[in-house]
């Protein structure tokens, strides 16, 4: 690092930059067994805490002595013997544990004891799994095209790109110190189709595909990415990324991906933690001089951005049936409702990704699965396999776009339970009303925005309402957001709507803004 990183130490820092200087997190990797033997109650509490989410490990007061475990999910591909694996880890704690498909295409298993891990990450490695640095100030769970290689419109199969930032992040998955201490937390995504699949304007580093012109003797356009910077949600704010004015072709990619997390390591302000995402430093500086510090990182200038991305479809949730670009194969997109999957499901997922496709699964950021490169011969019998009734390929039009964070259930951080309440309303609400297109409905806890409102056409966030003169579940309503070409984020338009009062709110919504109708009553 520069002398600028070593700025750790000084007093003026908060509590997080403090420990991070006495130990780096990355230093529990070696006492995994030593915690399995002393248990959690006796585990120093900084390293229960905080430290043993460098290893993907996530203590949860809600749930005392059961973590939860995230992994690390390149592109959102995993294998059929890597969901069999993480199905056998959480079927040893029966009906306590349970497994969630991310907003990031990534896994969360709950439940997890301590005295186990040593075992389970022994497990991991056998299958070539990671959870390392998924947690806390570092890169998150890196997100690309849940179609790559198989959609025939695709630009760019963005898997080996995503696959090689991580290994230069993590060290192949072994645990990298040189971006184990992030001022916070950092995503970086990118796609290679026409309708923005990963979301990029909320990542802080986001790639999207654009043709840029050929210069001098060469006349022909070249194919690359327009650069995204600075995208958030946290309490205190959140932004949508804004063009860093920078095109790379993929192969140089990864080496820019390095030079803006050098920058922001070791230039990102650490004194405010709720200050301390990449956006912050780009206001302090100004665009300009950051794009500079990049260059320098960089080692040479950077291509302005292209004229235009080529970002022109609305987004596509990928759930049904598809033709592949390769000829007689098709891949099929199953809901999972609010991402919630139990061991038993998991088995089952990975038997017809062996039985009928090739041992692949991919999630999606709408917390779906894929399974691809299914044979003609065999789809028609595929779709009657019974978990197809649970995990179907045509849910209900609200069904079909719920998206939800954790919840109380197992997130000290929420404030209101969100996956069950969300399922029970959106059920209720498809019985009273006729829709004709789906409704992007998203429900987070809290306001860290684990299940991003601002993207959905209605967002409800988790807060504290008052009704008959007492504190109750509420949500903030937010609209607006759009996902795809020209996306943009959402705003809040009502405040503390209680719970027990949204189902007729959201019913009124749906009427006015998005064409539901009451059922017409039978005519005689």
């Amino acid at each position: 690092m520069t002398e600028a990183a070593t700025t750790t130490t000084t007093p003026s820092l908060n509590k997080f930059e403090k420990f991070k200087a006495e130990k780096d997190g990355l230093a529990v990797k070696a006492e995994i067994e030593k915690f399995a033997s002393l248990g959690w109650e006796a585990m120093d509490e900084t390293d229960r805490d905080h430290r043993l989410k460098w290893m993907g490990v996530f203590f949860r007061p809600v749930t005392p002595g059961k973590f939860m475990m995230r992994l690390r999910m390149p592109n959102g591909i995993l294998s059929c013997e890597q969901m069999r694996v993480l199905a056998e880890v959480i079927q040893r704690y029966g009906d306590d544990a349970c497994a969630d498909i991310t907003t990031r295409q990534n896994i969360q298993l709950r439940g997890i004891r301590i005295e186990d891990l040593p075992n389970i990450f022994d497990k991991f490695r056998a299958v070539g799994l990671t959870s390392v640095q998924s947690g806390m100030d570092n890169v998150r769970n890196i997100t690309g095209d849940p179609l790559a290689g198989l959609d025939a419109d695709e630009l760019f199969d963005t898997r080996e790109l995503v696959q090689q930032i991580q290994d230069m992040i993590t060290n192949q998955g072994e645990g990298n110190p040189e971006f184990s201490n992030l001022p916070r937390k950092f995503n970086i995504a990118i796609t290679g189709g026409r309708d923005n699949s990963v979301h990029a304007e909320i990542n802080d580093l986001a790639f999207v595909p654009a043709f840029k012109e050929g210069q001098g003797e060469e006349s022909e356009q070249k194919f690359g990415f327009n650069v995204l910077v600075g995208g958030f949600f946290s309490a205190k704010r959140c932004d949508a990324a804004i063009p860093l004015n920078a095109w790379v072709p993929p192969e140089d990619v990864v080496a820019l991906c390095r030079a803006v997390l050098e920058v922001f390591r070791d230039r990102g302000l650490r004194a405010n933690r709720q200050k301390s995402r990449l956006m912050w430093l780009i206001d302090e500086w100004g665009l300009e001089k950051f794009r500079a510090e990049v260059e320098k990182q960089f080692g040479k200038s950077l291509i302005s951005a292209a004229a235009h991305d080529e970002i022109d479809w609305e987004k596509r949730d990928h759930i049904g049936v598809y033709k592949q670009k390769q000829p007689g194969l098709n891949y099929v997109g199953l809901h999972v409702p609010v991402g919630r999957l139990y061991a038993e499901d998991m088995f089952e997922i990975a038997r017809l990704a062996e039985v009928y496709g090739s041992g692949e699964i991919r999630m999606t950021v709408e917390q779906n699965f894929v399974i691809p490169n299914i044979p003609d011969s065999r789809l028609e019998v595929f779709l009657t396999e019974d978990l197809l009734n649970k995990f179907t390929i045509n849910p209900k039009p609200l069904t079909r776009s719920l998206v939800s964070c954790t919840g109380a259930q197992f997130c000290n951080f929420a404030l209101i339970e969100t996956k069950n309440r969300a399922l029970a309303m959106i059920k209720a609400l498809e019985a009273e009303l006729e829709l004709t297109r789906p409704v992007r409905i998203h429900w987070t806890g809290c306001p860290n925005s684990c299940g991003q409102p601002q993207v959905a056409d209605i967002g409800l966030m988790g807060t504290k309402a008052r009704k008959n003169g007492k504190a109750v579940d509420g949500v903030d309503i937010y609209m607006g957001g759009k996902v795809g070409k020209e996306a943009q984020l959402g705003t809040c338009v009502t405040k503390g709507v209680p719970c027990e009062d949204l189902q007729l709110v959201l019913r009124e919504l749906l009427i006015e803004h998005f064409g539901a109708r009451l059922p017409q009553p039978a005519t005689v």
